[in-house]
């Protein structure tokens, strides 16, 4: 293999990414509170461009290091430390560098275009940097002549449970009487109205009026609680964080009211009982068997549709006959009684999903 197919290799290969997104978040605390989301996609990018500006074999020009600017534009946003997101972005560089060199070696590609390679990599690397630098002072300084550190301050006390000024509140259009959603998001999003900033890295807020899915990106996440008055925003705003996760772990995407998301997150605060619940009604199922997740998958389906075999059949696109089977073969495996009532369609499901996640 040359080494031009293996940086497309490397770049298009999603393990890669998820190396670095873990290494950029080893190294960096503030970087780790942001979502896995917001990294990925901007390592993703980034891999991306360093590919297409060494096969053009030319000097990299502005453009391919847009992504690098807007980068540390976000961060800066966000409230990283500047050194934070520079030990990140090295420490993401170093481990891709360190792939290179063992793919290289494992393909036969010779020591010395290795060596050329490192330090054209080198040379792109520091220009990178460099634009992550300038992204973030110039989003810093626009930031600052927009009153962004006051506003962003004041929705950091809001959120904390802080009482907070009523002039601080006049000034960015909050009225002490008013109602507000509290809301988290995956990424930063551009919304009228409010107080929005980044709260322990996340992109959070407080808005009179509910977000619509249309103004928010189409890969974007939001967690949004019913309108509050300030005193209550602390615990609407904790109880979106604690949604979050299990909004994210169901591959979520738009706006959603954390009231939605109640019963996965009540759940996913038990995991001990979680797991011995899965070990006491599923404990004939083994992980290793790709019938068995076969008939879990079936049976969480046949639940989630309202126990409707014909619903549970169109989403798993089999007959209804088939369906009706694996559920037989599930009890027989299991000994699992037939499920009545709420309560126990609840217990079974969350040993479904428990078992299923762990398999």
């Amino acid at each position: 293999m040359s080494l031009g197919p293996l940086l497309r290799d490397m770049a298009g290969d999603p393990g890669i990414v998820e190396e670095l997104v873990a290494a950029a978040r080893a190294c960096s605390a503030e970087v780790a509170r942001l979502p896995e989301e917001e990294n990925r996609r901007h390592i993703a990018v980034l891999l991306m461009a360093g590919l297409a500006a060494f096969e053009r074999l030319t000097d990299p020009s502005a453009d391919d290091f847009a992504e690098a600017t807007r980068l540390g534009a976000d961060r800066a946003a966000q409230g990283v430390p500047l050194s934070a997101l520079l030990s990140a972005v090295q420490a993401g560089r170093t481990r891709a560098f360190e792939i290179a060199v063992v793919r290289g070696r494992a393909a036969g590609i010779r020591d010395e275009v290795l060596l050329t390679a490192a330090l054209e990599f080198d040379r792109y690397a520091g220009a990178l940097e460099r634009h992550v630098i300038a992204g973030y002072r110039t989003a810093e300084l626009e930031l600052r002549r927009d009153g962004h550190d006051e506003r962003a301050a004041l929705l950091r006390r809001l959120l904390a449970g802080e009482p907070a000024d009523s002039a601080d509140l006049a000034r960015f259009r909050l009225h002490p009487a008013g109602r507000y959603h509290c809301l988290v998001a995956s990424c930063a999003i551009d919304q009228r109205g409010g107080l929005f900033g980044s709260v322990d890295g996340r992109p959070s807020g407080l808005t009179p009026r509910r977000p619509a899915d249309a103004e928010v990106g189409p890969r974007t996440l939001v967690v949004v609680s019913p309108a509050v008055p300030l005193a209550e925003a602390a615990a609407a705003y904790a109880l979106c964080l604690d949604a979050l996760p299990t909004a994210v772990r169901d591959g979520r995407r738009g706006v959603h009211d954390v009231t939605g998301l109640a019963a996965g997150t009540a759940l996913a605060m038990q995991p001990r009982l979680a797991a011995m619940l899965s070990d006491t009604l599923l404990g004939g199922l083994r992980q290793d068997d790709e019938f068995h997740r076969e008939l879990a998958c079936t049976a969480l389906a046949y639940l989630d549709h309202g126990q409707r075999l014909d619903q549970a059949a169109s989403a798993l696109h089999v007959h209804p006959n088939t369906v009706r089977y694996r559920l037989r073969r599930l009890q027989e495996v299991t000994g699992l009684p037939p499920v009545e009532g709420v309560l126990d369609t609840v217990r079974v499901w969350w040993a479904l999903r428990t078992w299923l996640d762990g398999a």
